[in-house]
């Protein structure tokens, strides 16, 4: 696996990653808030093709935009990032797509949720967007295009848009190529 934008904090023991993000950092571009921002942290590996990636989410999410999740990713300008983020002192379920511009969907889920199972099956240039909050029975968020090119990045992301950073376990992170 490798890094875009490596923490000072991390480590990975069997199937847990563990990492801490540093402050200021997010994956945005220009919507609303009419800035660029790419300097979030993104441990991630090439894939080719169709796939199903999955992860168990934890976090002491602490400051507003905390958030950590799953991300695929062509470039710069061309990714999806879905997980938790903290907003107006709620954990919501996002999903953000980008093609040049971001767009974001969001959903409330219970404050006292210790944990989230963030799914992201890709057929074709669609990917499908799926969570859970107990591991078994996901439901469907969000489906969008991202790209027809055939290889991507696939990982976990975290990031600290206006706080200090935070602690985030990523659990039994796993991406299973389907052709």
């Amino acid at each position: 696996m490798n890094w875009h934008n490596e923490p000072l904090i991390w480590d990975t023991q069997n199937s847990t990653i563990k990492i801490t993000s540093s402050q200021k950092t997010d994956f945005w571009r220009k919507t609303h808030y009419d800035f660029i921002s790419d300097n979030a942290h993104f441990y991630y590996k090439q894939v080719k093709g169709n796939f199903l990636a999955e992860v168990k989410i934890s976090g002491q999410y602490k400051d507003q935009y905390d958030q950590a999740g799953l991300m695929v990713r062509l470039d710069e300008v061309n990714w999806l990032k879905c997980g938790i983020e903290l907003i107006d002192g709620v954990l919501q379920v996002i999903v953000v797509v980008t093609h040049d511009y971001s767009d974001v969907s969001v959903v409330s889920i219970p404050q006292n949720l210790s944990s989230i199972w963030m799914r992201v099956i890709r057929q074709g240039s669609a990917l499908e967007v799926l969570y859970s909050l107990e591991g078994e029975k996901y439901t469907m968020l969000r489906m969008a295009h991202l790209t027809s090119v055939e290889t991507v990045s696939v990982g976990v992301m975290c990031a600290s848009p206006t706080g200090n950073g935070f602690p985030t376990t990523f659990e039994g992170f796993k991406v299973e190529c389907h052709g």
